[in-house]
């Protein structure tokens, strides 16, 4: 990875998810971040691997919560989450199906 090169991409601080923009995220990488809106940095660090294009939660999540990006409702968590863990469809679904 090159150097400053962010894990992932924050759009809003309204935020609870970002977004990961590199290939073969591991487990257990102090990740780097920006809130794009601010170009705010953040971090975390990843409790899975994370596939590119995949959300990373950035606070803990409770079923039930929804789930912000881009300062938008995108969904619920539908099983609960920890700071760092990859929000896809095993702990979170829309709101419109």
């Amino acid at each position: 990875m090159l150097k400053n090169m962010p894990h992932f991409l924050v759009h809003s601080p309204k935020d609870n998810v970002g977004v990961v923009v590199i290939e073969d995220l591991k487990a257990g990488t102090k990740m780097q971040g920006v809130i794009t809106e601010t170009d705010t940095p953040t971090e975390a660090t990843a409790n899975h691997d994370i596939p590119v294009g995949h959300k990373v939660a950035l606070v803990d999540l409770k079923k039930g919560d929804t789930v912000i990006k881009y300062g938008e409702d995108v969904g619920v968590i539908k099983a609960d989450a920890k700071r760092g863990d990859h929000i896809h469809v095993q702990n979170m679904k829309t709101k419109r199906w």
